[in-house]
C-alpha cells in the first residue's frame, strides 16, 4: 500500500512523464533484426506491430490491458483496477520454450511502476505465473526511498540484489540482458553486469529458503519454460523483444 505522500509523487511524476511518448524520434530502427543479429541465431519476438507468439498466462488470447502503442507492447492498469494491482494479464511468448538462451528487450516504465521478466515459466497447474518461474524485476527505485535492493530494477526478485546506480530515470528506456548457460546465468542493465548466480546449488537452495519462494513446489522446477512479461497493474513499455539459444 502507498502512503499520501508517495501517491502525490507518483501522481505529479506520471503528469510529467505524460509529455513523452513511447516513439521519440530515432535513427535506430525498432524492433528489427540486422544480419549480423540473424547469423548469430537471434529470433525476434515482437514485429513492432501485433502480438504475434503472445497470449495470456494460461490463456488463449491477450488480455484487455495490453496494447500496441507507438510500436511497444504496453501493459497499463486494468478498468476496474487501483494502480499497481494486476489482473491476471501476465503473458507469455508461446512458440518455443527455452534452457540455455540468451534474452534481451529494452523497457521503459511509468512513475513508481513495477513489472517483472520472467523465465522458465510454465503452465503446469493452476496457479500465477511469479510461483514458476524467476523474475528479473523492472522497478521504478526512485518511488520508494530507501528500496531494498532485492527489488531494484534488474534484480532477481526477492533473491539477489541489483546494483541501482545501473538504471535510468523513469520515462527513459533500459536495456537488459539475462543470459542462463548450463544453470549459470546472469544480468546486464544497460551494459552493466548487476547480477550473477547458478540455478540448483545448495547456495540457491538456501536462497529459495529465505524468500518469499519457499514453499512453492511449483518455482522453476523444469529447467526450461517460456518467457513471460508481468502485468502488476502498472503502464510499462517493452520494445526489441529479441532471443537466442546457447
Amino acid at each position: 500500500m502507498m502512503n499520501n505522500g508517495k501517491i502525490k509523487y507518483c501522481v505529479l511524476s506520471l503528469l510529467f512523464a505524460c509529455l513523452f511518448s513511447c516513439g521519440l524520434s530515432s535513427e535506430e530502427r525498432q524492433n528489427v533484426l540486422t544480419d549480423k543479429e540473424k547469423k548469430e541465431g537471434w529470433i525476434l519476438m515482437f514485429n513492432g506491430n501485433d502480438f504475434s507468439g503472445w497470449r495470456q498466462y494460461r490463456g488463449i488470447g491477450m488480455p484487455g490491458n495490453w496494447v500496441i502503442e507507438d510500436g511497444c507492447m504496453k501493459v497499463f492498469t486494468a478498468e476496474g483496477r487501483k494502480w499497481d494491482q494486476g489482473a491476471g494479464g501476465d503473458i507469455i511468448y508461446d512458440r518455443k520454450k527455452f534452457k540455455d538462451f540468451e534474452l534481451s528487450l529494452e523497457w521503459k516504465n511509468s512513475p513508481c511502476a513495477n513489472s517483472g521478466i520472467m523465465y522458465y515459466v510454465h503452465e503446469d497447474k493452476d496457479i500465477m505465473m511469479y510461483q514458476t518461474a524467476p523474475e528479473v524485476q523492472i522497478y521504478d527505485n526512485t518511488g520508494v526511498p530507501g528500496l531494498e535492493g532485492i527489488y531494484c530494477a534488474g534484480a532477481l526478485y526477492d533473491l539477489l540484489p541489483a546494483d541501482s546506480s545501473a538504471v535510468n530515470a523513469v520515462g527513459e528506456w533500459n536495456r537488459i540482458i539475462v543470459r542462463v548457460k548450463d544453470g549459470k546465468a546472469a544480468h546486464w542493465l544497460n551494459g552493466k553486469k548487476i547480477v550473477e548466480y547458478t540455478l540448483w546449488t545448495p547456495e540457491w537452495n538456501e536462497m529459495i529458503k529465505n524468500s518469499k519462494f519457499f514453499g512453492m513446489p511449483d518455482f522453476i522446477t523444469p529447467h526450461d519454460g517460456y518467457i513471460g512479461l508481468q502485468d502488476h497493474g502498472c503502464p510499462v513499455w517493452f520494445r526489441n523483444i529479441k532471443i537466442r539459444e546457447l
